[in-house]
C-alpha cells in the first residue's frame, strides 16, 4: 500500500526532500510525521527499528524541526566506543583522571549545551553509564570522570536502537527506569520489506545516483526484477539494497536487469517472503485472541452436535446409521468471526474441542502450502499463538 503524494502533509514533503528521504509507505510517514509533531516538545525519544531502515534521519527531523536548531546536534554512535573510555567521551574527564588524561576535555553532553544528543545503538551502553545517562536525564547534572563538581547541562536526547528493549530489560541487560525515561515517545521505524512499492523508487534512486556520480550508463529494471525486489525480504534493508544497485550499477551499466540477475546477486536466505497486507500499530493481546479462537470452536462444536442430533431424530429405524448430508458437510460458522473453520466430517462420534481445533490447523496450513504466515492471516490468529498450537498438535 502506498500514499497519494497529494495526501501527504506539506511539512512531512518538506522533511522529506531536505533529509532525501524516498519513499510514501503509510507507516514510514506515520514515523516522519510523528517525529515532526514531537519535535516542539522537550521530550526524550527513542526510535527502533531493524539495523539499515535509516533510524539516523528521525533525530535530525527532530532537531531540525525543534526550538533547538540552531544550536548544535551531536551524534554519537554508543556501540563503536569501547566501555573504558565512553564515560569519558560523554561526559568529559579531568586533568589525571586516567592514564593518558594530560588535560581536562569536555564531553558530548557538555559540547552540546542547549541542542541535541542522538545516542544511536543506546541498548549497548555498559549499565554504569547507563545510571549516569538517567541522572542527566532526570536532573540534567553530571560529573567529568575524575571530578566531584556537578554540572548543569540543558541537552536533549534523542536514541537509537535495533535491540528489543523490553526483552533486555528482562535479561538485566538495559536498565527499567531508564528505558522508560528514553521512550516517554517511540517512534518505530517500518522495515523495508513491508515497504512495498518504496523497494523500486528507491532501487531507482541509487542506480541513478550512482550514474550520475560516476558518468556511466544507468541502469534499469523489468518487470521480473520487480517482483523479485518485492518478494525478497531485505534483512539489511535499506543498506543491503544500495549494495545491490551499486553492485548491478557496476557490474552491468546501461543494461535492463532482470529478475535472475538480480537473484545472482541476493543470498538465497531471504528469497520466500510474503509482505504484510499491513504493519500491525499495536502489540498483540494473545490471551484475547485465545479466547476468540475457543469461544468460535466452542460455538460450532455445539451448533454440529445439534444438526447431529436433528438428523439422529429424523433418521430410519434406530440400527440404520444416519449420512451426514453433503450440505451440513459443507456447513462454516459465521463470517462475522473472522475465523476460516472447515467443515467437520461425518463422525461416529462427536469431535473432541482439540480434535476440532486441530483439524482446522492442519487444513488451513494445507491450503496456504505450509506457510505459516498465511496460514495466521488465515485463522486470524498470531503467528505464536499458531507456532504453539503446531508445536502442541504435532503438525510440524
Amino acid at each position: 500500500m502506498e500514499i497519494n503524494i497529494t495526501d501527504i502533509p506539506q511539512d512531512v514533503q518538506q522533511a522529506k526532500m531536505r533529509f532525501g528521504i524516498v519513499g510514501n509507505a503509510p507507516a514510514l510517514i506515520a514515523a516522519i510525521s510523528r517525529a515532526i509533531q514531537v519535535a516542539p516538545i522537550d521530550l526524550s525519544v527513542l526510535i527502533t527499528g531493524e539495523s539499515g531502515t535509516g533510524k539516523e534521519f528521525f533525530p535530525k527531523i527532530i532537531h531540525a524541526f525543534s526550538a533547538r536548531k540552531h544550536s548544535k546536534y551531536i551524534a554519537v554512535n554508543c556501540g563503536a566506543i569501547p566501555e573504558g573510555t565512553i564515560d569519558s567521551e560523554l561526559f568529559g574527564h579531568e586533568k589525571g583522571a586516567f592514564t593518558g588524561a594530560v588535560a581536562a576535555r569536555k564531553g558530548y553532553f557538555e559540547e552540546a549545551d542547549g541542542g541535541t544528543i542522538f545516542l544511536d545503538e543506546v541498548a549497548e551502553l555498559p549499565l554504569t553509564t547507563q545510571a549516569r545517562l538517567l541522572r542527566v536525564l532526570e536532573s540534567g547534572e553530571f560529573l567529568k570522570v575524575g571530578s566531584s563538581t556537578v554540572q548543569k547541562t540543558n541537552i536533549r536526547v534523542v536514541a537509537a536502537t535495533n535491540v528489543d528493549m523490553l526483552k533486555a530489560v528482562e535479561e538485566g541487560r538495559f536498565r527499567e527506569d531508564l528505558y522508560y525515561r528514553l521512550s516517554t515517545v517511540h517512534i518505530s521505524i517500518p522495515p523495508l520489506r513491508d515497504r512495498g512499492a518504496d523497494i523500486t523508487l528507491l532501487a531507482r534512486k541509487f542506480a541513478a545516483d550512482f550514474a550520475e556520480k560516476y558518468r556511466m550508463p544507468q541502469i534499469s529494471f523489468d518487470e521480473s526484477a520487480r517482483e523479485l525486489a518485492l518478494r525478497y525480504r531485505w534483512p539489511g534493508n535499506v543498506r543491503q539494497l544500495k549494495n545491490i544497485t551499486e553492485q548491478l550499477a557496476l557490474f552491468n551499466a546501461g543494461d535492463v536487469v532482470t529478475g535472475q540477475l538480480l537473484g545472482s546477486f541476493l543470498p538465497p536466505s531471504g528469497t520466500v517472503y510474503t509482505p504484510a497486507v499491513s504493519a500491525p500499530s499495536a502489540r498483540h493481546d494473545y490471551e484475547r485472541e485465545r479466547e476468540l479462537l475457543f469461544n468460535m470452536i466452542f460455538r460450532m462444536q455445539s451448533e454440529i452436535d445439534a444438526l447431529r442430533s436433528e438428523i439422529r431424530s429424523a433418521s430410519q429405524p434406530v440400527h440404520t446409521e444416519p449420512v451426514m448430508p453433503t450440505s451440513l458437510v459443507r456447513y462454516a460458522p459465521p463470517a462475522e468471526a473472522g475465523l476460516i473453520v472447515p467443515a467437520a466430517p461425518a463422525e461416529a462420534h462427536p469431535a473432541t474441542l482439540e480434535e476440532t481445533e486441530k483439524e482446522t490447523i492442519r487444513r488451513s496450513l494445507e491450503n496456504n502450502g505450509g506457510r505459516r504466515k498465511a496460514t495466521a492471516r488465515e485463522l486470524n490468529i498470531s503467528e505464536r499463538t499458531l507456532y504453539r498450537k503446531i508445536k502442541e498438535y504435532g503438525l510440524e
